[in-house]
């Protein structure tokens, strides 16, 4: 399956019935895109398919943002009959009589002949009512009643000429919602450009989200059970697309539970919660679809859109058919006991906007990322301490190689698991705790499913046998601090060398097979 540039990406779609042939069905961005209530003017640019976007985007210069309400007439009002009014009034009086004699739902029996969760037609009105409701429409009601006052509505400011990256969004228009728009140091006015949705994790302010909702932002507001805080990034982690926004001056705020994302069970009920096209406090319904889906997105997809240009890694998230929409990234997915147990991040989807398939980062991995955050550390991952390549059959039979899949080991750093468990540049790891390794990509989201000091068991082929070794995952803390190194040294150098003595991982990687760190 390709993205629409061509790009290889996971999972092997099809296209939808009267789509156009090879069109693809991967996970992508949650694109801004109209509702069908609503007048918006889009940016024109588009970002690469899979990379997030930034949340929703607000409409551009003149455009109509329109609302639509079913008006009420007064005249029809006025006009109802007296048939009407006596028919409601012997209603009730049974009613009544019925809750006296039989209860509440013996009541609704004897009204109806029929069961509890029954729907019953207003007289006047000629609407369905629900006059004994469904377990479901309870606990819908009960889980949005108990989890909305943790739900934030983002929105994102930026100096307009830092906007021109953006696919035309430096032309958007920056809207002021009364509570003032934010400045930068220089006392230009910052515009908004993009709004996104976050959960409270503390009184005092913290919240979490998404890193593509807040990136590139030079102030954010945050709107929490109907008050706007100012508020300041304390931190983010862009290869795992997670951020912590602080609230200022915020206290008394509810953070909202959370739940265990490891102890989930197909088709189990759950609801989203968020800003979805700017529309604040919203909620939709669904289940749990599936489980351990797994997506990279590659450095040059997150370059492409604008975004930090680092390998994003989204591990074992959670696939849902509630409705995730532009503006829902970053907000909650909730249990039926209103816990929280995803981050709403990404979806699959031909148009841009919801169509069935959604994805939430697992809360215990996201919540693990955001106390370090917020305890002012650099988030770490596990790591196994090589850099990768991958083997296809191709280059298996160019390079002589005993296996045609696998992830290749282009180097081993000191002092790492893999170096003190034995593996050598030019062992193949065929295998992750007994799990086939057909990539280096594989081998990437094993490693980031595991915590730092895990024991896990990989199957290598080094020199053509095949043999199973125990590594401890180590952290990628220093790998991390040499990567910003030695990203400011190679600004500052031209690229030197020429084409000869190249080693075999060279080769692979001119070959076609992009070298990349296993996290």
């Amino acid at each position: 399956m390709t993205d629409m540039n061509g790009t290889p990406a996971p999972g092997g779609g099809t296209p939808a019935p009267g789509g156009q042939p090879g069109q693809p069905n991967s996970f992508q961005p949650v694109h801004p895109a109209p509702a069908a209530s609503q007048t918006h003017s889009a940016p024109h640019g588009q970002q690469a398919w899979g990379a997030p976007q930034h949340g929703y985007a607000a409409p551009q210069a003149g455009a109509q943002q329109t609302y639509e309400a079913e008006p009420v007439h007064a005249q029809h009002a006025a006009q109802k009959s007296s048939g009407g009014k006596t028919f409601l009034i012997a209603f009730a009086g049974a009613l009544v009589a019925c809750v006296l004699a039989f209860g509440v739902w013996g009541a609704v029996d004897a009204m109806t002949g029929s069961s509890p969760a029954t729907t019953v037609t207003d007289p006047n009105t000629g609407q369905p009512v629900v006059i004994s409701p469904s377990e479901d429409a309870t606990l819908a009601e009960g889980v949005a009643a108990k989890c909305l006052p943790s739900v934030v509505a983002i929105d994102v400011y930026a100096a307009p000429q830092s906007m021109g990256g953006m696919g035309g969004l430096e032309e958007l228009f920056g809207y002021n919602y009364g509570y003032g728009t934010p400045q930068d140091q220089g006392g230009q006015e910052l515009q908004m450009y993009s709004q996104g949705s976050g959960v409270v994790l503390s009184e005092d302010g913290y919240i979490i989200t998404n890193n593509h909702v807040v990136e590139g932002g030079a102030a954010y507001k945050v709107t929490v059970a109907g008050e706007t805080y100012d508020a300041e990034l304390v931190g983010t982690d862009a290869s795992s697309d997670v951020a912590v926004l602080k609230a200022k001056d915020a206290s008394g705020l509810t953070p909202m539970d959370i739940g265990d994302s490891d102890n989930l069970t197909i088709g189990e009920w759950v609801m989203t919660l968020g800003s979805p096209f700017g529309l604040e406090q919203s909620v939709a319904t669904g289940i749990v679809s599936a489980t351990s889906r797994s997506q990279i997105m590659d450095a040059s997809e997150s370059m492409q859109s604008g975004g930090s240009g680092e390998v994003t890694i989204y591990p074992n998230m959670i696939q849902t058919d509630a409705a995730i929409n532009p503006g829902n990234s970053g907000g909650a997915l909730v249990d039926d006991e209103g816990k929280l147990i995803g981050i709403n991040t990404l979806i699959t989807s031909y148009s841009g906007n919801y169509s069935g398939v959604g994805f939430a980062i697992p809360v215990n991995y996201a919540i693990n990322l955001a106390q370090q955050i917020i305890a002012g550390q650099e988030p770490t991952h596990a790591q196994l301490g090589v850099s990768l390549s991958t083997v296809s059959a191709q280059a298996a039979q160019r390079y002589g190689l005993a296996v045609d899949t696998g992830a290749y080991v282009a180097g081993v750093s000191e002092n790492s698991g893999a170096a003190a468990a034995g593996i050598v540049p030019g062992d193949i790891i065929t295998a992750f705790d007994g799990q086939p390794v057909e990539s280096a990509s594989d081998l990437m989201l094993d490693v980031r499913t595991k915590n730092p000091g895990d024991t896990v068991t990989l199957t290598v082929n080094s020199g053509g046998q095949e043999k199973e070794v125990q590594v401890t995952l180590g952290d990628d803390a220093a790998t991390q601090q040499q990567k910003k190194a030695e990203t400011e040294q190679q600004s500052m150098d031209q690229p030197q060398g020429g084409m000869g003595g190249l080693s075999i991982e060279d080769m692979l990687r001119l070959y076609g097979q992009q070298q990349q760190d296993a996290a």
